[in-house]
């Protein structure tokens, strides 16, 4: 015994001292453990101001009951117990419960709310017995921070993110200006696997991320996402793009950009806008229009024969819309009515030798490369040279009216905007300025990338045929005699690539008589140009139509006629005053109702949401509601003492 006794002290005392360093480091490093607080990064603003996306602070909020004094935990248990029930809507008696069960289970990390805000943080803080702080009070306080945008999933894929999902949009493209510096918090283990706090302060404060400052404009992307939307919704489509911008600057005020699930919902599903290059069809028609008249090969008062509205080249099938034809017709109504057989006899006829002419004017339009934006993923256009192996009998001909050719929607709607500005074709951007604490850092300039596309008698016919497109053309559809707009119209068939069928078939590629891309380029006022604006839309349910001016036209008009009766006027004045009488009697009589002096707490069940926080509000309380339509629900219930600053939660249905 004796012996064993002094192998036990030896061992000691070589743990204790020969060991000693060794042991409580690791007892430290198993224990105590640096935990990295992320920064926020920076925010992205609207062109207004708005706020875009933002990191937003959250805290799970949690008690160590044990390292609460008896004393100071009984006295104050009543009072903390009233503050978590007002903040938090469960009754009085079911925390005072929670709480005493934790403190004969000798809990230390007990769960009191999460996903708290800031300003709840600051206020739950000052609460009975959690004042006293992490040692003293067991307050403790776990921070987070998510990623918010306030405007909810409008333009997210151009907003973007930088995470697991990759760097995509302005966030992805603008990540490393946006990151701030992270900070440092230490935290030793307790039990189950828990970390608490060791003190209430961190050692590394975060510093936050920088900011941006787009292009967009959140109510024309509020009109412009809704206009897609309902049409995408009505036709069934597979998706659609819809993309508006301002013609002097170049600056992309809205752009919005929907896929279908397989439930029929729509939501960002990528970036189509940038990077979908696809066969435009008809809206290419302005480039083949422009280049001969910039050739001056054609006038628009030429006359074009489109025969009987079908002639075949090399074989191939060239077909209008209109059965039996349009018969002899002029160039600018060619492009009015989008006789596919008038531009493609047009084309054929003047360049059909020297085809790399045509190519030349097609690279001048901005066709021939990306445009070179900041965000990534932009799509690679493809159109065919005659250098190329590809090209063949048909390959100048078939470009003519948009096919064999494959650009994005937004290089066509540079061009567009191009057409409507002059001539100066300025690259689109989606942001403004970069800023650095509230100070500006960087802005981004107009970006000129051809400051004449072509002559100003070009350019003055070709706005005026664009124009007649809607007052007599493809588009007269939309025709406002309240406002004037200018476009053309697109219909393309979908190819379809070799594939195997059901029955395990080779199908050979082909033109699909099913799959259309139906699309609207064009801007407006058309005398004056402020907007250009293109629609895309794939694969709209053929039973309910899939023509250009069915299926895009419509939503170009209701993003141009909502912006048009929304803009500001900046000289207004009013001669008479109007008195409306009724209205003035009910507006009275509803600030007479919620300035009514009350004791107790009313009942705004059956109440629209609005109507109930304006009157609670206005009596005292603090509310806090969730959901939309009328009130189901109060917290605190009708005929109880009114407590002016408590907070009431209101469930809307």
């Amino acid at each position: 015994m004796t012996l064993f006794l002094l192998a036990i002290i030896v061992r000691v005392v070589n743990i204790q001292y020969a060991q000693g360093e060794k042991y409580r480091k690791l007892s430290t490093e198993l224990n105590v453990k640096e935990f990295t607080i992320h920064a926020n990064k920076g925010n992205v603003y609207a062109a207004d101001g708005n706020l875009l996306a933002t990191s937003m602070s959250k805290f799970t909020i949690r008690m160590d009951v044990v390292a609460v004094d008896k004393k100071i935990f009984d006295s104050n248990l009543d009072a903390l117990c009233k503050e978590l029930s007002k903040m938090f809507g469960k009754s009085k008696g079911y925390y005072r419960n929670k709480l005493l069960t934790a403190k004969k289970l000798n809990n230390r990390y007990l769960f009191i709310a999460k996903d708290v805000g800031y300003n709840d943080y600051i206020k739950i803080k000052q609460f009975p017995i959690f004042r006293l702080g992490v040692y003293k009070g067991g307050f403790i306080a776990e921070h987070k921070t998510v990623r918010a945008h306030p405007i909810g999933k409008i333009a997210e894929r151009t907003i973007g993110y930088d995470d697991f999902r990759g760097e995509a949009g302005i966030e992805g493209a603008f990540a490393d200006f946006m990151a701030g510096e992270n900070g440092l918090r230490w935290k030793r283990k307790i039990a189950k696997g828990q970390w608490k706090p060791i003190s209430d302060v961190n050692e590394k404060e975060p510093i936050d991320g920088h900011d941006v400052i787009t292009t967009i404009d959140v109510n024309v992307q509020d009109i412009t996402h809704h206009a897609l939307l309902r049409q995408l919704e009505y036709f069934e489509a597979d998706h659609g793009c819809a993309v508006v911008m301002e013609t002097a600057t170049g600056e992309i005020k809205a752009i919005s950009n929907l896929g279908r699930t397989s439930e029929g919902k729509y939501f960002e599903k990528r970036n189509y806008a940038v990077w979908e290059s696809h066969e435009p069809g008809s809206t290419f028609k302005l480039a083949s229009l422009m280049a001969a008249l910039e050739d001056k090969v054609i006038d628009t008062s030429t006359v074009v024969d489109t025969e009987r509205g079908k002639i075949f080249i090399h074989g191939s099938k060239v077909e209008d819309s209109r059965r039996g034809g349009y018969g002899k017709i002029s160039a600018s109504r060619v492009f009015e009515v989008s006789s596919n057989v008038g531009i493609v006899k047009i084309i054929k006829e003047h360049y059909d030798n020297k085809p790399q002419k045509f190519i030349d004017k097609i690279e001048k339009y901005g066709f021939t490369k990306p445009i070179g934006f900041q965000i990534k993923g932009e799509g690679i256009p493809r159109v065919p040279k005659p250098s190329d192996k590809s090209w063949n009998k048909i390959s100048l001909e078939w470009m003519a009216w948009g096919y064999g050719v494959s650009v994005t929607p937004m290089q066509t709607l540079m061009f567009y905007n191009a057409v409507a500005n002059d001539g100066v074709m300025v690259k689109p951007r989606f942001v403004k300025e970069l800023r650095r604490e509230d100070k500006t850092e960087k802005v981004f300039e107009i970006e000129v990338v051809n400051p004449k596309i072509a002559s100003k008698e070009t350019l003055k016919k070709v706005r005026k045929v664009m124009e007649n497109v809607v007052i007599k053309g493809t588009a007269d559809n939309i025709y406002s005699s309240n406002f004037s707009m200018a476009g053309k119209t697109g219909t393309a068939k979908k190819y379809i690539s070799r594939h195997k069928n059901n029955k395990g078939e080779i199908v050979k590629g082909h033109y699909s008589n099913k799959h259309y891309v139906a699309s609207f380029a064009g801007f407006f006022p058309a005398d004056k140009p402020k907007y250009s604006c293109i629609v895309v839309i794939h694969d709209p349910k053929k039973e309910k139509g899939y023509y250009g001016a069915t299926v895009a036209a419509p939503v170009f008009k209701t993003i141009a006629q909502k912006i048009y009766t929304t803009t500001p006027v900046d000289i207004q004045s009013v001669d008479d005053e109007i008195e409306f009488t009724s209205l003035e009697k009910q507006y009275a009589n509803h600030n007479k109702f919620i300035s009514k002096e009350y004791s107790k707490v009313p009942n705004v069940k059956g109440m629209p949401g609005m109507d109930a926080v304006s009157l609670l509000e206005n009596i005292g309380f603090k509310v806090k509601f969730f959901g939309i339509g009328n009130v189901n629900y109060q917290s605190i219930k009708r005929g109880e003492k009114l407590v002016k600053g408590s907070t009431i939660i209101l469930k809307l249905s």
